[in-house]
């Protein structure tokens, strides 16, 4: 009984505090205020909070027609009080109504035992509070193609995604309709965090962050989309290779992470050609960046749609395409198509080649044979997204990243074969 006692009053000294939160924020905000114009302030917002509290307490004891009471009774007193207040100085807004319904509810989610989702809505409610400046300044700055493409990235990922079967149909069961459209998802969102990234860190910064994102998701769509940027902008081209080669010296890594998690043997297999490919395109990326680092960049026009959705959809078909293509030669030639099925994964993405050879290696592949064919496909990307750049960016960017690339996929392989 006493262990319990002490429980509540300290859920109900969180609840005070939570409204306390709210309330410093709030109070200072009208800090300029005349006393006694203040519809609630510092104190009143963690009395609302303690309110809240004690409410919830009630109705664990009682009835929960207490707590209803109590908010509709709280819900009445506040819109009274705002009504009152634009009588004497006419301001339209309810936030400070919502906030002093927020912090009743905090208070009472604390008694009710969610403690940890009142502190982390409490705080994240003081910081939307305090950005109202920026978040209005961002909506002046916002354009509406750039609305729609955010809505529709949302669409596509947060709607249609998850309703998506998540396994295989069609020959080999090779056709999984959730990890196809993932593809056009993660594209799509590789196109838009890049034109967002360029727009609100210029194109220096914006460039360098698009890059190490792309590393870690898909460099192929970035290359594809930097390449594609510097037939317009030449100006930008050192910063595009030197972003390119950063995504593509990132996927090394990240392809030995996914190895060495699964399957370790395989892991310190790949070790060294990875290091070797890794440093053979980062050194001459941090070379371009640092030459042209006192450089003056203009920031790129941005009247291109920031949502591609038409290449994303396009190289979702290549994508399924090359699914169905490897599963047949794996069927028709067994473990002697596994360096040619990784040749052709290699064309498009990584990944799933990686994924799959690494969990095959630790029953009956070989991990040398695994090792290799997982070199085959990362040389190969890597002498794609060459070709994409030779074929689609400009000379100047082509002659920056295809060179590295080549060398690193020239060292890597040499390695690979002289260590197995």
């Amino acid at each position: 009984m006493e262990l319990d006692l002490q429980n509540n009053y300290v859920k109900l000294g969180i609840s005070l505090l939570l409204g306390l939160i709210i309330g410093i924020q709030r109070g200072w905000v009208q800090r300029d205020e005349v006393g006694g114009r203040r519809v609630a302030g510092v104190r009143t917002y963690a009395l609302i909070g303690l309110l809240g509290g004690i409410s919830a307490l009630l109705a664990e004891h009682y009835d929960v027609l207490i707590l209803v009471g109590m908010g509709l009774g709280l819900a009445v007193l506040v819109t009274t009080a705002y009504r009152s207040s634009q009588r004497i100085r006419p301001y339209v807004s309810i936030t400070g109504a919502v906030s002093s319904l927020l912090t009743f509810s905090f208070g009472s989610l604390a008694v009710a035992g969610y403690v940890a989702p009142a502190a982390a809505a409490a705080v994240v409610t003081a910081m939307m509070l305090d950005f109202k400046p920026e978040l209005h300044g961002l909506l002046r700055h916002i354009r509406e193609q750039e609305l729609d493409a955010g809505l529709k990235l949302l669409l596509i990922s947060v709607v249609m995604l998850p309703l998506l079967p998540n396994r295989g149909f069609g020959p080999w069961g090779a056709i999984n309709p959730y990890e196809v459209w993932w593809m056009v998802v993660l594209i799509a969102g590789i196109s838009f965090v890049g034109y967002c990234a360029v727009k609100i860190g210029g194109a220096r910064k914006g460039i360098l962050f698009t890059g190490l994102f792309a590393g870690l998701a898909s460099s192929t769509a970035l290359t594809l989309h930097y390449s594609r940027i510097s037939r317009n902008n030449e100006a930008l081209c050192p910063l595009l290779a030197s972003g390119i080669l950063t995504a593509c010296g990132t996927m090394f890594p990240r392809v030995l992470l996914i190895c060495s998690l699964i399957n370790p043997v395989l892991g310190f297999r790949l070790f060294w050609p990875i290091v070797i490919m890794t440093l053979l395109v980062y050194l001459p990326a941090a070379f371009i960046w640092w030459r042209h680092a006192r450089v003056t960049v203009d920031q790129p026009e941005m009247s291109q749609n920031p949502l591609e959705l038409n290449s994303a959809m396009l190289f979702g078909f290549i994508l399924l395409v090359i699914i169905l293509l490897s599963h047949a030669l794996w069927a028709w030639l067994g473990n002697a198509g596994i360096y040619l099925l990784a040749g052709i994964s290699g064309l498009s993405d990584v990944d799933a080649i990686t994924l799959s050879l690494t969990r095959m290696s630790t029953q009956d592949l070989s991990p040398v044979i695994a090792a290799r064919a997982i070199a085959i496909a990362t040389v190969i990307n890597s002498l794609v997204k060459a070709g994409l750049t030779v074929g689609i960016g400009n000379r100047a960017l082509a002659i920056r990243v295809a060179v590295p690339l080549v060398i690193a996929g020239s060292g890597g392989m040499a390695c690979v074969w002289l260590t197995m």
